[in-house]
């Protein structure tokens, strides 16, 4: 039976103000498991009143306070997390053991850093010319937030956002997804159990045009988004002047080069492929192999392929968990016909599995010889595939991956600190991660966009939630 959920507005649980319900059901089942509210303009209306009210307030609170009240939400996520991560391997679909558990027991971690983060933001003392001013600078809230989120980590990238936009004295509206939402309004219990006053955070479900209204809505002061580059571009035309933070498709390079050790490689581009079933925005997009370990490194990446267990995800072995939605997996059958149609070589998967309650299992995919110009090379499949290209040289293998567009997030296989240092100099992409996955993440690391993406995670995503003000002081300091 079809659980009924309530959004979360202005601190209160509502059915919303439509008479109508999304009829949520399981990537992994197929089976109807929740009915999501549909909200309406009166609901995005009623949020953006109760979050200006509430921020007047709270914008005073001193970062000291503002750091308990982040502690108090952390201690209350804690007992949730079982039943955040049961929820959230339900409408997402990724396995409940080997990945959902842990997801829900790092998202109190970024209420835990904001906390620490904002005692510590600090502003500048000024020299001026004048010996009779001082000058300070200070970081104040920003005011109301809007943060539209993503389907592939439901719970843990709204809170990117709402960990330090608390600690920095704003309140966030959040539209997730309609299709993987019930498992961020389950933890919105933490918020109330913490004492969060209200209005200071919603949750609001919701397809497209619940994000275009709070873009364009005049009392929202800025926009955070994680999604699709296409998304991205639309948001940035429609907001106008509003400070942003935007993180968008990456295409994660994985460098082989001839020194590196070949069998960790392999092992760490095949994970960064198949985790949350390739749909990460650092996913290993491609791994652009050197000549001279090219044929090596495919042997070590079919061996480390076996570790792969396609399953159902509530199942202790499984490891890789079916695709969210049909257009991920289609994408998945354009991106592989159109590499073979170019003359890429299928040495595993290739297509869906048979045999799952539902069409959205597809295998790990492993293929060779990829054409620089195929689809799978270009553009981010957001699914569990990894393209093998070949470079004759270390320069040729940064022209390669500074041909994508979409610089998130790269990795560089080598064995010498001088070549590791030469590879992070020239390719364009926010981070570099040497000698492991392009999937390595923490939750308080810097972590910006290069070539097409940008964003402000880590400790700069508290600054990031501030303006800077200046202020001046005029004194009498004649003798």
């Amino acid at each position: 039976m079809a659980t009924d959920v309530n959004m979360y507005v202005a601190g209160e649980w509502t059915e919303g103000s439509r008479d109508a319900a999304y009829e949520l059901k399981s990537p992994a089942t197929g089976e109807h498991i929740a009915n999501i509210p549909m909200a309406s303009q009166t609901d995005i209306d009623r949020a953006v009143a109760a979050a200006r009210a509430a921020q007047e307030d709270f914008r005073h609170w001193s970062a000291f306070e503002r750091a308990e009240l982040c502690l108090a939400i952390a201690a209350a996520i804690e007992p949730l997390v079982e039943e955040i991560a049961r929820i959230q391997t339900l409408e997402q679909g990724k396995p409940y053991h080997a990945e959902s558990l842990d997801d829900i027991a790092e998202a109190n971690q970024y209420f835990y850093n904001a906390a620490e983060d904002v005692k510590r933001l600090t502003g500048d003392v000024i020299p001026t010319s004048d010996r009779n001013k001082r000058m300070f600078t200070f970081h104040r809230p920003v005011g109301v937030w809007a943060a539209i989120t993503p389907w592939n980590f439901p719970v843990t990238i709204p809170l990117e956002y709402v960990g330090p936009g608390l600690a920095a004295g704003n309140a966030v509206i959040v539209k997730p997804p309609l299709h993987t939402s019930w498992a961020l309004l389950k933890l919105a219990e933490a918020f109330d159990a913490a004492g969060v006053p209200k209005g200071l955070v919603s949750i609001i479900p919701g397809e497209g045009d619940i994000g275009e209204m709070l873009v364009t809505h005049d009392g929202v002061d800025a926009i955070g988004f994680t999604g699709s580059s296409a998304t991205g571009r639309r948001i940035i035309s429609q907001m106008g002047i509003k400070r942003s933070i935007m993180e968008m498709s990456g295409n994660g390079p994985t460098i082989v080069t001839g020194d590196a050790d070949v069998a960790a490689a392999a092992e760490a581009a095949v994970y960064g492929a198949y985790y949350n079933a390739g749909q990460v925005c650092c996913a290993t997009e491609r791994v652009i192999v050197v000549d001279a370990v090219h044929e090596e490194f495919v042997e070590r990446a079919m061996k480390a392929a076996e570790i792969v267990h396609l399953g159902d995800p509530f199942a202790e072995e499984t490891t890789m968990g079916p695709l969210n939605n049909e257009p991920t997996a289609a994408k998945m059958d354009r991106h592989i016909a159109d590499a073979v149609e170019r003359g890429a070589r299928v040495l595993a998967g290739g297509g869906r599995r048979s045999g799952f309650p539902t069409d959205l299992y597809y295998d790990f995919t492993l293929i060779d010889d990829v054409p620089e110009d195929s689809a799978v090379s270009q553009e981010e499949s957001f699914g569990p595939v990894l393209p093998i290209l070949s470079a004759a040289n270390d320069q040729e293998a940064v022209d390669v991956a500074n041909r994508s567009r979409l610089g998130l997030q790269a990795a560089v296989f080598t064995k010498s600190l001088s070549k590791a240092f030469w590879y992070a100099d020239r390719i364009r992409s926010g981070t570099v991660v040497v000698n492991d996955s392009t999937d390595f993440w923490e939750t308080f690391q810097p972590f910006g966009g290069a070539a097409g993406t940008d964003t402000g995670w880590g400790r700069g995503s508290l600054i990031e939630f501030t303006d800077l003000q200046t202020v001046v002081l005029d004194l009498d300091l004649s003798d």
